[in-house]
């Protein structure tokens, strides 16, 4: 049986949106049923009229389904993205992810593969403190973190060389082909490790 992997982000500008898709793309192409979602967003809209770039990506991925606590527990494995705030998992995301103490307390998240994505505006802007705040989370959880790592050197390599998870400087504008690249293979491996992962769950 085909792993279900729910792929939740949060993306302001698109950077991180194009990330989940790519990690999506992957997963799917290794058989596994997807979800991509996107948290709900709670800025106020002056905050987000003042940016046009933010104002057109909301209404341009309006159509994305918004996450609930159901993509959590239909999922045999998780990918998490996030734009950094300071070094930190943006308020969005880590909202949504506040809201899942019901399933942490009845053990529907635990031993379930879970893996990060991130997009800082400087090259140095947080990337890994980031993805290590996110997975403090997926440690309560019981997770089984599935980080880029170097499992395949050339390709992270090219992507920027986070051994955290999938990463991108968006003063570079958007996410590089290596990237997305590498999002595919991450998807695709999410997937594999989910399917092996899953009789095991129970154990």
């Amino acid at each position: 049986m085909t792993a279900r992997i729910s792929v939740i982000y949060y993306s302001s500008t698109g950077n991180v949106h194009a990330i989940a898709e790519a990690i999506t793309e992957g997963a799917s192409e290794a058989g596994a049923e997807v979800r991509l979602r996107r948290v709900a967003e709670h800025a106020p809209d002056e905050a987000i009229a003042s940016n046009p770039e933010w104002r057109a990506h909301l209404d341009a991925t309006e159509n994305v389904p918004v996450a609930t606590l159901d993509d959590l527990a239909w999922a045999d494995g998780f990918a998490f993205g996030t734009p950094t705030r300071f070094g930190n998992v943006s308020s969005q995301l880590k909202q949504f992810i506040d809201s899942a103490g019901g399933l942490w307390e009845a053990g529907e998240l635990a031993n379930k593969p879970a893996t990060g994505f991130t997009s800082s505006y400087e090259l140095h802007g947080g990337q890994e403190s980031t993805l290590l705040s996110l997975y403090n989370v997926m440690h309560h959880w019981g997770c089984l973190i599935i980080p880029t790592g170097y499992v395949d050197y050339d390709l992270v390599h090219e992507a920027g060389g986070n051994p955290y998870g999938l990463s991108s400087p968006s003063c570079q504008g958007a996410p590089s082909k290596s990237v997305l690249k590498a999002a595919r293979f991450q998807g695709e491996r999410m997937a594999r490790i989910s399917t092996l992962v899953r009789p095991l769950r129970t154990v």
